[in-house]
């Protein structure tokens, strides 16, 4: 696998996870505030509330109610340029966050909320640039300087994205996102040993996170380190069966053993949950060469309309 390829393929990690205690925590809130007088403090905490239980399109709504009562709250703005962010309602949010930037330019979390959407739409210069503005009115965000690091490696520069998510993982410890996707970057550097540290403290965080696993298993594989990957693709399939990433790198490491049955059979795996990409990789893969001519490989990765006309 190619640099470029060790940093886009090992995807980016954006999921947060709400504790059953917080989540009961608002819905009690929730219920509390509706029976009260609704102002717009109240729309906006119910908002806030519904914001943080992933209800976005009820969050919006009472956003909308917050603004009919004051139209120029920009609480209730930038919270719904949020919102419309996560519905992936990007030109709408970011008329909210350029609504709050042109009444308070110095706004951090405006700025921030641009760069998302910026991010999201692949204008990664302008993200960038965005994150930059906020992180100068808010140089202790971790949010902002991990996703400064994303925009970052889209443009493959993996040393200033290397240390986004490293000034992230000093304001922020916790986050196993920021660690695996510092992973990202020291490994498109070559950084291996580091690599494989960063993953090892995502991993301390999650650790039925079968995506830092197969990526983990994918640098060990690459460093000659055969039944340390094992293991890992192993373990990626114990968190998550259905998964063909998995499946494809045990495959990768038995060809570099030249154990054929087992690559065959890993392979017919990945292949079966997605003929078209996997069959296509494997023809390109390098980790294959030592078994490539043997027969039952040879007929696996066949193209699908030479398998037809034959």
């Amino acid at each position: 696998m190619e640099k470029g390829n060790l940093a886009k393929g090992a995807g980016i990690l954006l999921i947060e996870w709400i504790p059953l205690s917080r989540t009961f925590i608002l819905t009690s809130v929730i219920k509390r505030f509706q029976s009260q007088s609704l102002d717009v403090r109240t729309w906006l905490t119910l908002g806030f509330a519904l914001y943080e239980l992933k209800s976005y399109r009820a969050a919006l709504e009472k956003f909308d109610r917050a603004l009919t009562l004051d139209p120029d709250n920009l609480e209730a703005l930038m919270h719904r340029g949020y919102a419309y962010f996560q519905l992936k309602d990007y030109g709408s949010a970011i008329a909210d966050f350029q609504a709050v930037l042109a009444a308070a330019p110095k706004h951090p979390l405006a700025w921030c909320g641009q760069g998302t959407v910026q991010l999201k739409q692949g204008l990664y210069p302008s993200a960038v640039e965005s994150f930059d503005r906020s992180l100068f009115y808010a140089p202790t965000a971790s949010k902002t300087w991990y996703n400064r690091g994303n925009a970052l490696l889209q443009l493959e520069d993996y040393k200033a994205a290397y240390k986004s998510f490293t000034r992230a993982a000093e304001l922020n410890a916790k986050d196993h996102r920021t660690w695996y996707n510092r992973a990202i970057a020291l490994a498109a550097m070559d950084s291996y040993a580091e690599a494989l540290d960063s993953l090892d403290q995502s991993l301390s965080l999650v650790p039925n996170s079968y995506v830092a696993w197969n990526y983990r298993g994918f640098l060990l594989n690459r460093l000659g380190r055969y039944d340390d990957a094992l293991m890992c693709f192993e373990q990626s399939l114990s968190h998550h069966p259905i998964n063909p990433n998995a499946w494809y790198g045990l495959a990768t490491v038995f060809a570099h053993q030249g154990n054929v049955d087992a690559t065959v059979q890993n392979l017919r795996q990945a292949i079966k949950l997605n003929p078209n990409l996997y069959r296509l990789m494997a023809q390109q893969d390098a980790s294959f060469d030592r078994v490539r001519r043997q027969p039952t490989l040879r007929r696996l990765l066949e193209p699908l309309t030479a398998t037809r006309l034959g």
